[in-house]
């Protein structure tokens, strides 16, 4: 049987000690950080990044994490390096080596090469006395005073802090380009994330049917016309088709509560006066927010004050934005 507290107490551990590397980062973010984002911020190719080991797995996530937020960015492994990918290198590109140790054979190897180019640079490094860190034109110092590992030596705060460096890096150049959440749509067209980010209203409302009755219609006609759109509300409108309120379902039950001679009830004596509604240009996200705000399952679509239909809280759930 496992011994749950120790269980507890290692995770516990683990987590102190990554967090306290992460938190010893900011007194490395000095002027030689500064000139690593003003590098790769001005380069006009792309920056190089590789690595070995789990350094190199924090590398391939360092040039998703940059690809995705405006900087090109490719991956180069250094046992592959060596071995024909230096060509991916062009006269533009600024390279990152990242390295705990600086003192990897294979990154021995490649630092000279990549000199040979005249590119710039940047080591990410764990050992400022390292091969690495004396043949960087840049270093970025990742030390950290202890692995979490219990044996200190499997790469665990050491990659933590790599990775930290590497979205600061990444965040920094953000800042500078002003890249804004419409660029990042560009890049995250796919999946619920993407959805968020370009999806409007326009594109929803137009699928849903357009319920729409007379402030003068009978109750009769309200139901019928609530039930064939199948939105769980209608819109009512005057002979200019100017939107005086809506019906939803749940007003109608609240009438047949409250009235059992129905002849004489018509649309505008139990429709809401002051429906919520929502402009088609705006983002489905922010119409989501509004449905949870005002606690309603649909809202009234307008185009510069005329109504144009409904969107549902289906509609929402079926993109997955839920």
């Amino acid at each position: 049987m496992t011994d749950r507290s120790l269980i507890k107490s290692v995770a516990a551990r683990t987590v102190k000690l990554e967090a306290q590397a992460i938190a010893n980062l900011e007194t490395f973010i000095d002027a030689d950080f500064v000139k690593a984002v003003e590098a790769v911020y001005q380069m006009k190719g792309r920056l190089v990044v590789s690595g070995i080991g789990k350094s190199a797995v924090i590398g391939m996530k360092i040039v998703a994490t940059l690809n995705s937020t405006g900087t090109p960015a490719v991956f180069m492994h250094a046992a592959d390096a060596i071995h024909g990918d230096l060509g991916m290198i062009q006269n533009d590109d600024v390279v990152l080596i990242i390295s705990k140790s600086g003192e990897s054979p294979e990154i021995k190897v490649l630092v000279p090469l990549v000199k040979n180019f005249k590119n710039i640079v940047i080591g990410m490094v764990g050992n400022t006395e390292s091969f690495l860190s004396k043949n960087s034109d840049i270093v970025l110092n990742t030390t950290v005073s202890q692995e979490a590992c219990p044996n200190n030596l499997a790469p665990t705060s050491s990659t933590t802090a790599q990775l930290v460096m590497g979205d600061a890096m990444a965040v920094a150049l953000m800042e500078l380009k002003g890249f804004t959440s419409e660029d990042f749509a560009k890049f995250h067209p796919g999946g619920a994330l993407g959805k968020k980010l370009y999806l409007h209203v326009a594109d929803l409302y137009k699928n849903n049917e357009k319920p729409v009755v007379s402030p003068k219609d009978s109750i009769k006609t309200v139901i019928l016309e609530i039930s064939k759109k199948r939105l769980g509300v209608t819109a009512v409108l005057d002979e200019k088709g100017v939107l005086l309120g809506i019906i939803t379902d749940g007003d109608v039950r609240r009438m047949l509560e409250h009235h059992s001679e129905l002849g004489g009830i018509v649309a505008q004596d139990i429709m809401t006066k002051t429906p919520k509604t929502i402009e088609s240009d705006v983002l489905a996200v922010v119409a989501l927010d509004e449905m949870r705000k005002q606690d309603v399952n649909q809202l009234v679509v307008l185009e510069q004050g005329n109504y144009v239909g409904i969107i549902h809280l289906h509609d929402l759930i079926r993109e997955g934005l839920i």
